[in-house]
């Protein structure tokens, strides 16, 4: 880095697997939000990312990780050590790559996204590295703003009260004054010591801002955030907070907190900008325009701050009761409310009006206009239908001949504006135009940013799962709330199916159970596969008529409302669902599964940017929910064939103790080619079978159900073992190329009136089987012959024991004896070793014992399906 000088480092290393790339991922952020550059994670997350992905996944090597700053910016190195895959430069005449190619993109977002970046080589590594400039943070300064005539200074209604609360350097609340507790009801002794976490409802537009834990970090701050009061309605407030220490070196911030439409109480002035007193260098002499004296040199990355300063001024500068700015989109149909003042800004943030809203002049927001009485024209400016507004002035904001947004100032008397004020407006709004337009870029850039950190995390956390009811709450949890205060998820089981509601959630958990009570209750949304979000009213409407049943039941005028048990349950979950609502369709494999289902609280409006993220988040999640539903069924399909493959339950054989365990390996989403049967043959006589067929799934499958069914037929058909397994082998190889080789242990069972058992045995390729005498020796009580479904003349042979009470038999499958640990094998002797140690143990304990052997041979889990069957004569009670 030169000679910078470095003031933190931190460094790790990461294995080349996949999900390395996201623990890269998290090292990065929380080692920059460590440092106190939040601002500078987006784009640190991103392209560390590529670059992780680029040595671990592609490069196929480990990953090394080095994060260095200094006074200046924040450098992260990415090495590899594969130094000789080479890397296209720019100036070289290859290409970058493009945004669509699997490779090249980290390079493309290392220019795109960086201050600087380059590529170095080593003879063992290779090392690319960005580095990102640290945004300049003024100092703050003590500053006098111009004198103004009584008339232009701001308005505050009655009595100003300013909270004081002070912050111990945990978080906690450590004092409340009395203005505090009149602004937001809580008395002293119900907040102190509690986090102010708990109160403070900060803005979650993902890339925007920074959050309440670091603003109180911050050696000084200023901004709008929300405090939740008493009555759980959320306060606008305005808020200064200072870092101080005491004597003893304790730090704490001392916070000072107004009501947000008084926030030029505390707010910082901008410096104007100097002027000469005699109006030199302005046209024909003309003194500074006031508007533009306050509004001053903005901060170019706060848009919010300057738009709110714009309306602030705008309606002082013409004498006005309220004065709104809305932004333009990008396709100049629609108009964004963003700020206000005198208006219930709450319910009109994010509220879209379109830019044509009318024949005429006078209903294009393209063109100033000046509304003497809107009670003789109602309607013809929508924003304020119901404000109590008569007189109204807009004009627009235009950079290049292009729409922008549109300012107004409106009055509550009527014929208060002319065209006189109309110019100066319009003149004022051309001032602020070209600075409105390049903080929004700035935003929407951030936002950009912000949100394809956003879609890169949801991507992986989608993907990492295959349960359909973990996708369901990843996908609610991913909403709220970043994009909305409440979701709603509704499946689709098939096209005759209707929507279900699956999941709901609220950024409050004490609101979720009448927000589900009420979605319950009324219809879902259509599946309209159409893309993007639309409105949905349903909710809300269904949560006005409920409060006012509510209500009315409270006075004694009406019948039992449909929500909750009481007014506030029922008046809180109004106010939940009482803003805008919207609905995106689940589209996956053109087809429509589901509908996600997002809203905000009373009069609270989506902003464009958010509802398109939503729509980009919709898309994966639709996918994700419906590989879940995909894997379950199979899922289900492959353990209900496993399930048929096997025996439904074992007979009570006389005399003879009879155990068998069955553990199937993988995530059961694959059908076993293990099986085993015992089962009646005639009076006095029993089969038994265990084999294992070669491979998984389907084809596999139909083996052994041939096998296992063709056992039974022909063993009641009278047909010893040798002819058994010999007219199998002939069914095995009639399937042609679905036939699979079969190993199989078959025998007959005959127990007998002196306590012994008659065991006539085939072994067609299968493991041995064990025989364990009282004395602790044990013996193969088989000898190997010929597996099934390779040739078609077998000649084979069965073979008679005789098991004397205490003796045990012990079949497996090859899952019990191919058991690896490295190079280590268990076999067939470890199998016996560990059969020796089970003398005088029942068929159950000695089955459990080999199993736990088994397990515990290796650490890794079983890559094969495994089957135990233990036999074992009894002996005779002791009189």
């Amino acid at each position: 880095m030169g000679s910078a000088v470095i003031t933190a480092r931190a460094a790790a290393t990461f294995d080349p697997v996949g999900r390395s790339v996201a623990t890269a991922r998290a090292f990065v952020r929380d080692t920059l939000q460590g440092w106190g550059h939040s601002e500078l994670v987006d784009d640190a997350v991103v392209l560390t990312s590529e670059l992780v992905t680029n040595a671990v996944v592609h490069a196929g090597t480990q990953a090394d990780v080095l994060c260095l700053r200094t006074e200046d910016g924040i450098r992260v190195e990415v090495g590899d050590r594969y130094p000789e895959r080479e890397v296209p430069l720019q100036g070289t005449g290859l290409s970058l790559g493009g945004p669509d190619r699997e490779g090249g993109r980290g390079l493309l977002l290392c220019a795109a996204l960086a201050s600087k970046w380059g590529v170095e080589y080593t003879p063992t590594q290779k090392h690319v590295w960005f580095q990102l400039d640290l945004p300049q943070r003024p100092v703050g300064t003590r500053l006098a703003g111009p004198v103004l005539a009584d008339s232009m200074l701001p308005v505050a209604d009655g009595r100003i009260r300013v909270a004081v609360v002070q912050i111990d350097r945990t978080g906690a609340i450590a004092s409340w004054n009395e203005d505090a507790e009149d602004l937001f009801g809580y008395a002293p002794e119900q907040v102190t010591g509690k986090p102010l976490t708990d109160l403070a409802a900060w803005p979650q537009t993902p890339g925007i801002g920074t959050g309440i834990a670091e603003a109180l970090q911050m050696s000084r701050w200023e901004g709008s955030y929300g405090i939740r009061g008493e009555d759980g309605r959320v306060v606008p407030v305005y808020a200064s907070h200072l870092r101080v220490r005491d004597n003893e070196g304790e730090p704490s911030t001392v916070c000072l907190l107004v009501r947000d439409v008084e926030r030029a109480v505390l707010q910082t002035p901008q410096r104007p900008p100097s002027v000469d007193p005699a109006g030199a260098g302005h046209p024909e002499g003309r003194a500074t325009d006031p508007f533009e004296v306050f509004i001053g040199s903005p901060a170019p990355d706060d848009l919010d701050g300057l738009l709110q300063r714009t309306v602030e001024r705008a309606r002082d500068m013409l004498d006005a009761d309220s004065a709104f700015l809305l932004l333009a989109t990008d396709d100049e149909t629609e108009l964004e409310v963003r700020a206000t003042t005198g208006l219930p800004s709450a319910r009109q943030r994010f509220a879209r009006v379109p830019v044509e809203a009318g024949t005429g002049r006078y209903g294009s927001a393209r063109m100033p206009a000046v509304h003497e009485d809107l009670a003789a024209v109602p309607g013809a400016v929508p924003l304020l239908n119901g404000t109590g507004m008569r007189s109204v002035v807009t004009v627009p904001l235009k950079v290049e001949g292009r729409l922008t947004g549109s300012l107004g100032v409106a009055a509550e008397a009527a014929g208060r504006y002319t065209n006189e004020e109309a110019l100066r407006l319009q003149f004022a709004a051309d001032r602020i135009a070209l600075a409105v337009e390049s903080a929004r870029l700035g935003e929407l850039e951030r936002l950009r940013r912000g949100s394809l950190s956003f879609l890169v995390e949801a991507s992986d956390l989608l993907a990492g799962t295959l349960d359909r009811d973990q996708t369901l709450a990843l996908m609610a949890q991913m909403t709220v709330p970043t994009l909305a205060t409440w979701c709603a998820v509704y499946t689709i089981a098939d096209q005759a199916s209707d929507p279900y509601l699956s999941y709901v959630l609220h950024e409050d958990e004490e609101r979720i159970d009448g927000l589900k009570a009420l979605l319950s209750r009324i219809s879902p949304p259509d599946p309209v596969p159409t893309p993007g979000a639309r409105i949905w009213n349903a909710p809300g409407e269904a949560a006005h008529q409920a409060a006012l049943r509510t209500s009315m039941r409270s006075l004694g005028l009406g019948s039992t409302p449909h929500l909750g048990s009481g007014i506030g349950t029922t008046l809180a979950t109004a106010s939940a669902v009482g803003g805008e609502t919207v609905v995106l369709p689940l589209v996956a494999r053109n087809r429509v599964i589901g509908m996600l289902t997002l809203g905000k609280p009373t009069d609270d409006h989506f902003r464009q940017e958010i509802l398109e993220l939503a729509e980009d988040l919709s898309r994966r999640a639709a996918l994700a929910l419906d590989n879940a539903r995909l894997y379950s069924e199979r899922m289900a399909i492959s353990q209900s064939l496993q399930r048929s493959l096997l025996p439904p339950e074992l007979p009570h054989v006389p005399n003879v103790e009879v155990e068998v365990i069955y553990r199937a390996a993988g995530e059961g989403n694959e059908v076993g080619g293990d099986f085993y049967d015992v089962f009646p043959i005639r009076d006095g006589a029993y089969g038994f079978a265990i084999g294992d067929v070669c491979g998984t799934g389907p084809q596999a499958a139909a083996v052994t159900g041939l096998a296992r069914h063709a056992l039974r037929l022909l063993a009641r058909e009278g047909f010893g073992g040798p002819a058994v397994l010999e007219r199998l082998n002939a069914a095995i190889l009639d399937e042609g190329e679905r036939s699979r080789f079969l190993t199989l242990l078959y025998g007959e069972l005959w127990p007998q009136e002196d306590g012994s058992s008659i065991l006539k045995i085939v072994c067609a390729g299968h493991p041995l089987p064990l025989r364990l005498r009282q004395d602790g020796t044990v013996t193969p009580a088989a000898e190997p012959q010929p597996l099934l479904g390779v040739m078609e003349d077998l000649e084979l042979y069965e073979e008679t024991i005789t098991l004397d009470p205490g003796d045990v038999l012990l079949c497996v499958t090859d899952g019990i004896t191919e058991r690896r640990e490295g190079t280590r094998m268990l076999g067939d002797d470890g199998l016996a070793e560990v059969l020796a140690g089970c003398t005088g143990l029942t068929a159950g304990a000695v089955a459990a014992r080999v199993l736990r052997a088994v397990e515990r041979f290796a650490a890794e889990p079983a890559s094969d399906d495994m089957a135990i069957l233990a036999m074992r004569v009894p002996e005779p009670l002791k009189q």
